[in-house]
C-alpha cells in the first residue's frame, strides 16, 4: 500500500476551520445532556427521580459498550473518502430526527410508555452519538502527523465546541421560554431542540467536505481485534488517560446537575434579580418590551419579590461569561503546551480547577459577584485543557504505533469513549444518588434546608474533589514533552522509510 508523502502536513484554516464544526454539532446534544437533561427529564418530561436516573445510566452505558465495537469498525472501514470521514456524513440526518424526537413529550401516554418512549429514543440518540463522535475524534488523529498542528487543530475544535456550549448553555431555557408562551414547555423544549438539530446536520456536512485523512498505518490493521485489546493494555500512557477521562466526564456531568440546582434553589433570587437589573433587564411591566433580549428571554419581568426567572437568565448569562472567557483563553493558550508540554500544562490547570472549585463552597446565597468571578476564573485555568487532552489521546494513538508498529487509532479512542460515556452517566447518576444518600434530598421538596445544602457541597466539594482525580490519573501519564518529541521524531523517520520502499 501507498504511504502519505505529507504525513506532517501543515493544515489550511478552512480544514481546521471546517474539522472543527463536527465538535460544534456535537456540543449541542452534548452540552443539552450537561446541562438540561436530569431536569427536563424530570421536571418537563414528568419522570421521577429513579425513572429519570435509569434512563441517565443505563443508556449511556450502553453508549460506552458500544464506542469500542464502533472503534473496531471504524478501523476496517475503507472508503475512498477514507475510514472516518464517513460516519460523519452517514450519521448527519439520522442524529438530526432522533435528537428532536429524544426531546418531544407524548401526549397522553401511560407512565409505562413514557419511560420506555425515553429510554428507547435516549439509547438511540446516545448510539448515533458514538457512530459519529468516535470516527469524528480520530479522525483528528490522522489529518496530520505533526504535534504543532494537532494541538492548533484541536484548539479551533475546542474554540467552536465552546461556541456552540455558549449558544447552548445562554439561550436554551430563554428560547424554550419564549417558545412556550401560549404553550407549555413541552412544546417550548421540541422547538429549541429542532432549532439545534438543524444546525447539527449543516455543521456535520461542513466537517465532511471540507477534511481529508492523510496517515495510514505503515502496517496495515490485520490483527484481531482481541490482539487490539491486549496490545492496548500494555500502553500506560492509554491506561492513565482512560482513567483520567472518566473522572473529567463525570465532573462535567455531574457539576451541570449541581449547578442547576445551585442557581435554583441555593442562590437567592432577590440577589439574582439585582444583579440583573444592573445589566437594564429587569421591568416591572408584563408586556413585551420589542427588544431582542426580551424576544429571546432575557428580560426579568416584575419586581425583585414577583419576578419568577431571575435565577434562569442569571444562570445563563453565567454559563455565557464562563463559556465566552474560555473560548477566548483557549485561544491565548495554544502556544502553552509548545512551551512546557501538554502533561505539565494540564496538570497546573486541572489543579487550579479543584481549588476553584473549593472556593465555591464559601459563598454565600447573596454572592452573585462571586458566583460569577468564580465562573470566569474557573474558565480560565480549564482552558487550556480543552485541547491539549484531546491532543495527548491522538499521542497515545502514536504511542502504540510507536510500541507495535501497528495503528488502530480508532481503538484508542473508542475505548477512551467508553472511559467518557461511563463518565457522563455516572455523573449524573451519581449527583442524585449522592443527594438522596447524604442529605435525604426529594425532588418533590427541592427547598429544604437539608436538599439546599447538598446542592451547595455537591457544586463544590465534589466537583473539586473530581478535579483532583483528574489531577492524580494525569499524573502517572508517561506523555511527557520529551517523550513526545523522540516518539514523533521516530515515527516519521519509520513512514519516511516506508514510504521510500513502496
Amino acid at each position: 500500500m501507498s504511504v502519505p508523502a505529507q504525513p506532517n502536513h501543515k493544515l489550511s484554516f478552512i480544514e481546521k476551520a471546517g474539522f472543527s464544526a463536527g465538535d460544534a454539532a456535537a456540543n449541542f446534544v452534548f452540552m443539552s445532556m450537561v446541562l438540561f437533561q436530569t431536569s427536563f427529564y424530570t421536571d418537563v418530561f414528568g419522570l421521577s427521580a429513579s425513572a429519570a436516573a435509569a434512563i441517565l445510566l443505563w443508556p449511556r452505558l450502553w453508549d460506552a459498550a458500544f464506542d469500542p465495537i464502533m472503534g473496531i469498525i471504524a478501523d476496517r472501514t475503507n472508503t475512498r473518502w477514507g475510514k472516518f470521514r464517513p460516519w460523519v456524513l452517514w450519521t448527519s440526518l439520522p442524529w438530526a430526527v432522533v435528537m428532536i424526537l429524544a426531546y418531544s413529550t407524548p401526549d397522553g401516554w401511560s407512565m409505562g410508555a413514557m419511560i420506555a418512549y425515553a429510554g428507547i429514543t435516549n439509547t438511540i440518540l446516545m448510539t448515533l452519538y458514538s457512530m459519529n463522535n468516535m470516527p469524528y475524534s480520530a479522525l483528528g488523529g490522522v489529518m496530520t502527523a505533526d504535534l504543532n498542528e494537532r494541538t492548533k487543530l484541536n484548539s479551533y475544535r475546542f474554540v467552536s465546541a465552546n461556541i456552540a456550549q455558549f449558544i447552548v448553555g445562554g439561550l436554551t431555557l430563554p428560547l424554550v421560554a419564549k417558545f412556550a408562551a401560549g404553550h407549555d414547555k413541552q412544546y417550548g423544549w421540541q422547538m429549541t431542540m429542532t432549532i439545534w438539530a438543524v444546525l447539527c446536520f449543516i455543521l456535520f456536512l461542513v466537517t465532511f467536505f471540507t477534511t481529508k485523512e492523510r496517515i495510514q498505518p505503515v502496517v496495515a490493521t490485520q490483527s484481531s481485534p482481541k490482539q487490539d485489546f491486549l496490545d492496548l493494555l500494555k500502553n500506560k500512557p492509554w491506561i492513565a488517560l482512560f482513567i483520567y477521562t472518566g473522572f473529567h466526564f463525570a465532573m462535567l456531568t455531574f457539576r451541570g446537575g449541581a449547578h442547576y440546582n445551585y442557581y435554583h434553589h441555593y442562590a437567592d433570587k432577590g440577589a439574582m434579580f439585582d444583579w440583573v437589573a444592573m445589566l437594564g433587564l429587569t421591568t416591572p411591566e408584563m408586556g413585551s418590551t420589542g427588544s431582542l433580549a426580551d424576544w429571546l428571554g432575557y428580560v426579568v419581568h416584575g419586581t425583585r419579590e414577583t419576578a419568577t426567572n431571575s435565577a434562569d437568565v442569571f444562570n445563563s448569562i453565567v454559563n455565557m461569561l464562563g463559556t465566552g472567557t474560555t473560548i477566548v483563553f483557549i485561544m491565548l493558550s495554544a502556544g502553552l503546551s509548545g512551551k512546557f508540554g501538554r502533561k505539565n500544562v494540564a496538570l497546573v490547570c486541572f489543579s487550579l480547577a479543584a481549588l476553584n472549585a473549593f472556593a465555591m463552597y464559601l459563598l454565600p446565597p447573596d454572592g452573585t459577584w462571586g458566583m460569577v468571578i468564580l465562573a470566569m476564573t474557573g474558565s480560565v485555568v480549564y482552558a487550556p485543557t480543552c485541547a491539549i487532552m484531546w491532543a495527548m489521546y491522538a499521542d497515545a494513538a502514536d504511542f502504540s504505533e510507536w510500541q507495535t508498529g501497528r495503528r488502530f487509532t480508532g481503538m484508542v479512542f473508542a475505548t477512551i469513549g467508553f472511559s467518557l460515556k461511563s463518565g457522563l452517566a455516572l455523573g449524573s447518576a451519581c449527583l442524585l444518588w449522592i443527594l438522596a444518600g447524604f442529605w435525604g434530598y426529594e425532588t418533590s421538596n427541592p427547598t429544604a434546608p437539608n436538599a439546599i445544602a447538598g446542592f451547595r457541597a455537591c457544586s463544590s466539594i465534589v466537583v473539586g474533589l473530581l478535579f483532583v482525580g483528574c489531577v492524580v490519573s494525569v499524573a502517572f501519564c508517561g506523555l511527557n514533552k520529551s517523550t513526545t518529541l523522540q516518539m514523533s521524531a521516530e515515527l516519521a523517520e519509520r513512514r519516511r522509510k516506508a514510504g521510500q520502499a513502496t
